[in-house]
């Protein structure tokens, strides 16, 4: 069984330490608040913000997945977060010689600038129409370019237990803006995120990216209808100009599918009806 870290172990990394400690692997988790990790998981009390907030790595780790989240939506804190935070983790790795087999970065969909409602894959071009999307194939580039082996997992929406988005809103009679074409949007259920990392660790030599989504990149306002038709409410909306990004793009979880990995939620359906049912 290997020695992981876990860089920000928050909301998918904590259920992803937990599956592989299950497994009996030894697992550590940095974070910044370590009190509410669960006893399974080794705690580093760290800031990937700041260089001295990775000097109490433990030695020899064998895989590293580097999950750190940005709190704030700026150019700043997405930069100190994951770009300038990845080098800071490279950097002391190599300052203290370590040689992790692999590194897993936790990437976004955002990397993907098309807007008329294309297919995309792990191939499609990446042309970012803003800075979050920038500065994350920024950061996969830097750690492709490393001299340790890595895996960028490029993922949805990340929706479960605690983010539960339309429902909340639906229960409370939100006006959502209705555009007049589609939109389509491209989600994972936070038990798969970290279901399809376990997975991929678990590979002899997983490939260099991976989408991580679900089955069915719906659009938009087809989730809201059929969410609110489980909740019994009526979706209230109200009319907006076409949206400036267009009608997104659908993302395809072949590559994922295909490397053995079974969803345990498929598509929406599934996973906002998993939520209902369990009175989330």
């Amino acid at each position: 069984m290997a020695r992981i870290l876990i860089v920000g172990c928050g909301y998918v990394g904590t259920p992803l330490g937990q599956r592989l400690a299950e497994q009996g692997h030894e697992v550590f988790g940095l974070r910044r608040e370590v009190s509410g990790l669960p006893p399974e998981i080794h705690p580093i009390a760290g800031d990937v913000t700041v260089l001295d907030g990775f000097r109490r790595l433990p030695a020899d780790m064998e895989f590293i997945f580097y999950m750190a989240a940005a709190k704030v939506r700026d150019r700043d804190t997405y930069r100190n977060v994951y770009l300038d935070g990845l080098g800071r983790l490279l950097q002391v790795l190599g300052d203290e010689g370590q040689s992790p087999q692999r590194i897993f970065f936790t990437s976004s969909t955002s990397v993907y600038g098309q807007s008329r409602g294309e297919w995309v894959d792990e191939a499609s071009p990446t042309h970012p129409p803003s800075f979050p999307g920038t500065i994350m194939v920024t950061t996969e580039s830097v750690l492709q370019a490393s001299r340790f082996p890595s895996t960028v997992v490029r993922l949805g929406g990340i929706y479960g237990p605690g983010r539960m988005g339309f429902v909340a809103g639906l229960r409370e009679g939100r006006r959502f803006p209705q555009p007049p074409c589609p939109y389509y949007t491209n989600r994972i259920h936070r038990d798969d995120a970290a279901g399809a990392l376990a997975h991929l660790l678990s590979l002899e030599s997983p490939a260099p990216t991976y989408l991580g989504v679900d089955g069915d990149p719906a659009d938009r306002a087809e989730v809201l209808e059929w969410v609110a038709d489980r909740l019994a409410v009526k979706v209230l909306t109200e009319s907006v100009e076409e949206s400036a990004r267009g009608l997104g793009h659908r993302c395809r979880n072949d590559r994922l599918c295909q490397s053995g990995y079974r969803f345990q939620h498929p598509t929406f359906r599934e996973g906002y009806g998993a939520l209902i049912d369990a009175g989330e």
